[in-house]
């Protein structure tokens, strides 16, 4: 205790202020000298959780998370911590056994900790979140089947936007417990895919050179990576090709694909390759044959 280590070493009259009673507290008597003491270090931890605050508001901001809502609640929550952590020190320092009020609360901490499980993990998981930085505001990713843009991050939840112009609220433990897809991490290249089947009789290599040409001259296309044909399957109806694309903007990936989809069309319509579409063939026995044939030649009754 500050106050009665100084206290030691006043005058007998300043001494005997500081030990003025002021209270009693379950069996502890509260001196002047305590309340001062408790006091002075309320105050210091006060100050402390101040500049932490703002110390969490540069750091958001250096990282480049500019939404005040989030670093207003990190630095919210930690300022509070540091003042109940405070006011804890500055009770024990008057005297005042905290052991027993922690006892008394433990069942009421238990319950409160079971209704907030899901909070708490997504708090943790969106803490988890800002320090990586793994998924940040701007992205384009994947997540629970969805393309999404990730609007803004908060410490319970992030708003992302679909491709329909919806807001959707996603808890930070989805995307910290999940697998998630993130498009733009590093950059924003991906590989588009799109599939073709065309029928058996057709000129294969004139099928691979026109698709190899509609991904070179494709908009939008990555220069420095070239179009990628596979022939991956000899299925019922046709022979099935797969077209590969680098492209730069994945938000776009919709719009990309129908250009490339198109593309092919008109470059098979000109080229005469037919796009395959289920066919069934029916074969009779001979007998059958016979016997339709006779149908067919027996005169018709007259009317």
């Amino acid at each position: 205790m500050v106050l009665p280590l100084l206290g030691s070493f006043a005058p007998s009259g300043v001494r005997e202020v500081l030990d003025i009673k002021l209270v009693e507290v379950g069996g502890t008597t509260v001196t002047l000298a305590t309340a001062l003491s408790a006091l002075l270090i309320f105050v210091a931890m006060a100050w402390l959780a101040k500049v932490l605050r703002r110390t969490v508001r540069r750091q958001f901001a250096k990282r480049g998370l500019t939404d005040e809502g989030t670093a207003g609640t990190v630095g919210g929550i930690l300022y509070y911590l540091v003042l109940v952590s405070g006011f804890g020190v500055a009770l024990q320092t008057m005297g005042i056994d905290l052991a027993a009020l922690f006892a008394a609360g433990a069942i009421f901490a238990i319950g409160l900790g079971f209704a907030m499980q899901d909070i708490a993990q997504n708090f943790v998981s969106g803490v988890i979140l800002l320090t990586e930085r793994s998924i940040k505001p701007g992205d384009v990713i994947a997540v629970e089947g969805s393309i999404v843009k990730v609007a803004q991050m908060g410490i319970r939840a992030t708003i992302v936007n679909s491709r329909d112009g919806e807001d959707i609220i996603v808890p930070n433990s989805v995307l910290a417990q999940s697998s998630v897809k993130n498009y733009t991490r590093d950059n924003s290249r991906f590989r588009m895919r799109t599939v073709v089947g065309v029928r058996y009789d057709s000129d294969l290599r004139r099928v691979r050179a026109r698709l190899e040409e509609v991904g070179r001259e494709l908009p939008g296309r990555l220069e420095d990576r070239a179009p990628e044909v596979f022939l991956v399957e000899f299925g019922d109806n046709a022979v099935i090709y797969e077209i590969f694309v680098w492209m730069g903007d994945p938000w776009r990936e919709r719009a990309a694909r129908s250009a490339l989809n198109e593309a092919i069309w008109w470059a098979f319509a000109d080229e005469g390759v037919v796009i395959a579409f289920p066919q069934v063939d029916v074969h009779l026995d001979e007998g059958v044959m016979q016997g339709l044939a006779a149908l067919g030649t027996r005169p018709a009754r007259p009317a």
